[in-house]
């Protein structure tokens, strides 16, 4: 199992921001085949060193987490409005 964590800081991170990113997010469920499993999680601390939302996605293999990053869904869809509104994303990908 491959678990894949993004982390999103916004350049605005208005409420009304960050519901429309959660929701472009949580657009992709039961569109990439590969996905075993996908939740989103909004920041409830605020701190200064926080980011504002992070993406838990976990996939069977290495093999399928590289067929999401290229499905159009997210290749097409997500990924250009995340760079057009965050000012940060970090990830980490690990096996389990």
């Amino acid at each position: 199992m491959i678990t894949h964590i993004v982390f999103f800081r916004l350049i605005d991170p208005a409420p009304e921001n960050i519901a429309a990113t959660r929701g472009i997010l949580l657009g992709m469920n039961g569109k990439i085949p590969e996905i075993r499993h996908l939740e989103v999680g909004v920041d409830v601390i605020r701190s200064e060193r926080s980011y504002d939302l992070a993406i838990v996605t976990r996939f069977d293999s290495l093999a399928d987490l590289k067929a999401y990053q290229v499905h159009p869904c997210h290749a097409r869809d997500v990924v250009p409005y995340l760079k057009s509104v965050c000012s940060s994303i970090i990830t980490v990908d690990f096996e389990s």
